[in-house]
């Protein structure tokens, strides 16, 4: 079960042993639904505005020290898209870090993750 406040600070905040911050996202999606209730096999996927308002972004944050992987997914997409869902697998990913010029791929134990969330 997730808290549906939304949490502040960073004193709770998982680091790797660089001291960067580890990161959980997920991609909130769902298959669309037509006005007669019939579901397609057609995905509608979520994004969010990033804080500047400048661009388009998938909703994640923080992994605390109190919660899973699965948990902080679940948790990022109520506070950060206003999405309860259910978390359906980790998926692979690419990514490079602004902050710290970094490139990533992923399914790997480094501080980002993506987790596939499927709202209603």
């Amino acid at each position: 079960m997730v808290c549906l406040v939304s949490r502040t600070g960073r004193h709770l905040q998982r680091y790797d042993n660089l001291g960067r911050r580890q990161v959980v996202g997920c991609i909130p999606y769902r298959f669309k639904c037509s006005s007669d209730g019939t579901i397609s096999d057609e995905l509608e996927v979520l994004l969010i505005s990033s804080q500047k308002g400048q661009k388009m972004m998938f909703p994640k944050g923080g992994w605390e020290l109190d919660e899973s992987r699965e948990e902080a997914a679940s948790r990022v997409s109520i506070e950060e898209a206003g999405v309860i869902g259910n978390v359906e697998a980790s998926i692979l990913w690419y990514f490079i870090s602004k902050s710290h010029g970094t490139f990533y791929e992923g399914h790997c134990e480094c501080e980002r993750r993506m987790y596939a969330i499927i709202g209603g």
